[in-house]
């Protein structure tokens, strides 16, 4: 019964090649045994023993022939072929592992990606197209299975890198008995149909341009702050620092007509006043004849008035006579006249009435 139960590993390479092996330290931990195999389904079967052994640790653990038919039997013997240790015939057909896909396509169509390989030539119909992928922000695989040889998936977003990988599988139980599905193809990154080394250099792209923004940003607010800050030492020199105007703006002939000079500066100065004072006097000289022609019509009217003249006593006797007595200001070095009097008066003199 033991016999019987024997674990063993079969497996048929896409029909070309068969590799049995089987469990050698547990069943034969000290006896090196031998394999023989044959596709003859008729009593006259013809052995052939096994040329290509995989070892486990100098022991045989397996072997690998060339597929030869749709029936294969299998047996396991001591080391010189005369006893046999255990015995199995099978359908290789169940056993099938199926190559790579060749020639793989991503055919891209906005947010569709499309897959398609060649169609092997023997059973396509127990096959299935396997396609699976992830973008760098998913942990784990998302999978899609379609009919042998091509597949269609939507939802990729084009600012996404993808990974993508394809494989075959093999269906069980219509076609195998072993879920066996080919080796993956090589992986491939892709990111709004166009081919990447890897999403790596997506990610170093998009890290530059957020190192190049950071910088812009920083260096703009940092122009904003000091703009900010310059006005406001502005308006602080103002209020602590007044500004001291340019007297060069003041006397602007000074500098442009006479180059700083200030002695010539004031010598033309000096003429200019005196040519112009007659044309400001002038009119003041009239007025003021006009004024003693005036006053002295009203006095031959009114008749000789009484000169008054103050003395030191006179205060004492005009004392309740305050509001018919005024104090008049004079200007400077100018001449007041009253009653047919012209007296020249200057800011040291007044005149009590």
């Amino acid at each position: 019964g033991w016999k019987d139960a024997m674990n063993t590993t079969i497996i048929n390479f896409n029909n070309e090649k068969m590799q049995i092996t089987w469990g050698t330290r547990e069943l034969f931990p000290n006896e090196n045994v031998s394999f023989f195999y044959t596709f003859d389904e008729g009593k006259h079967k013809v052995w052939k023993p096994c040329t290509t052994y995989l070892l486990d640790q100098d022991y045989n653990s397996g072997c690998l022939f060339k597929t030869e038919g749709p029936t294969l039997a299998i047996s396991i013997r001591n080391s010189n072929g005369s006893e046999e240790l255990f015995s199995k015939k099978l359908k290789s057909d169940f056993y099938i592992k199926p190559n790579r896909p060749e020639n793989v396509t991503f055919f891209w169509k906005e947010d569709t990606v499309t897959v398609r390989c060649n169609k092997p030539e023997r059973a396509a119909r127990c096959l299935r197209l396997e396609f699976q992928y992830k973008s760098k922000f998913d942990k784990e695989w998302q999978s899609r299975t379609s009919k042998c040889c091509s597949v269609d998936e939507q939802g990729f977003d084009p600012r996404k890198c993808y990974s993508f990988r394809v494989r075959l599988r093999r269906l069980v139980p219509y076609c195998n008995v072993v879920n066996y599905s080919s080796d993956w193809e090589a992986e491939t990154f892709w990111m709004n149909g166009t081919l990447l080394d890897s999403c790596d250099d997506d990610i170093t792209s998009q890290s530059n341009i957020v190192i190049v923004l950071s910088c812009l940003l920083a260096v703009l607010l940092t122009m904003l702050i000091l703009l900010i800050l310059l006005c406001k030492w502005q308006r602080v020199q103002m209020s602590v620092l007044p500004t001291v105007p340019d007297p060069k703006y003041l006397f602007a002939d000074l500098f442009n007509d006479h180059n700083g000079n200030l002695q010539e500066w004031l010598d033309k100065n000096d003429h200019v006043v005196l040519q112009t004072k007659p044309e400001y006097e002038e009119p003041e000289s009239i007025t003021e004849a006009e004024s003693q022609q005036e006053d002295e019509k009203s006095s031959e009217k009114q008749g000789p008035l009484e000169k008054i003249f103050t003395f030191p006593g006179a205060a004492e006797n005009n004392e309740g006579k305050t509001p018919e007595i005024a104090c008049l200001i004079p200007a400077s070095n100018t001449m007041a006249s009253f009653a047919g009097f012209h007296i020249l008066r200057n800011d040291d003199m007044y005149v009590m009435l």
